[in-house]
């Protein structure tokens, strides 16, 4: 099973750090981001979206982070498995987290945080808020459980543990949240190999942010 990646995205390494988990052994085929080799014919011809992660195992070749956790599990997990339960409403909520974490928190720390350092853009207050907000419903879900879906870890928490690791690479401030600043203090010391894998993933990512803004 071979998992095209870079370090830095916080994408692969939420399906690093869960094949960890599963005991898996991942084929890490590094794709350089920053000479744009993930534009190369070889690998549009894999993958015509030219994203990483992208996982090929055997004749399927998928991408999109969090289609990757639920197949992992799915296929590689114990049956039932309290990180993906075949439990409608139990996946249903997971489910949601996953959503949310794409189509909210994910997208609002990108639009705040791209243009500042990408662009060298002034920060924009209206932006900063809807990211706020959405990091306080996190918070919120998890002052209601210890995890982002319950009681127990799940992929949710798997996808979630790496964007909350980007906002932490900002310097954004998590001790406004304490039920986010727990659990996130919790899954680096609960999720196997969490220091080789996220946390020197997030320093690149914070360097290379860092290395593009002129006025840091």
């Amino acid at each position: 099973m071979e998992l095209y990646y870079h370090p830095a995205s916080p994408y692969c390494r939420s399906v690093m750090l869960l094949a960890k988990a599963l005991n898996l052994q991942l084929n890490l085929r590094f794709v350089d981001l920053m000479t744009e080799e993930q534009l190369k014919p070889s690998f549009t011809a894999l993958n015509p979206f030219h994203c990483v992660p992208t996982l090929v195992d055997n004749d399927l070749t998928l991408w999109e982070s969090r289609a990757i956790l639920v197949y992992l599990v799915d296929k590689y997990g114990r049956t039932n498995s309290r990180l993906y339960p075949k439990d409608a409403r139990t996946r249903a909520i997971i489910n949601q987290r996953l959503f949310f974490d794409h189509g909210t928190l994910a997208t609002r720390l990108e639009d705040y945080y791209y243009p500042l350092y990408f662009e060298n853009t002034p920060a924009d207050a209206g932006k900063m808020e809807k990211l706020d907000e959405a990091v306080a419903i996190l918070n919120r879900y998890l002052s209601e459980n210890s995890y982002v879906a319950g009681p127990n870890v799940t992929i949710a928490d798997y996808s979630l543990v790496a964007t909350v690791s980007s906002l932490e690479a900002v310097h954004y401030d998590l001790d406004r949240f304490p039920a986010v600043a727990s659990w996130y203090g919790g899954c680096k010391a609960l999720m196997p190999d969490y220091d080789e894998i996220n946390e020197s993933g997030m320093l690149q990512y914070r360097a290379y942010f860092e290395s593009q803004r002129s006025d840091p």
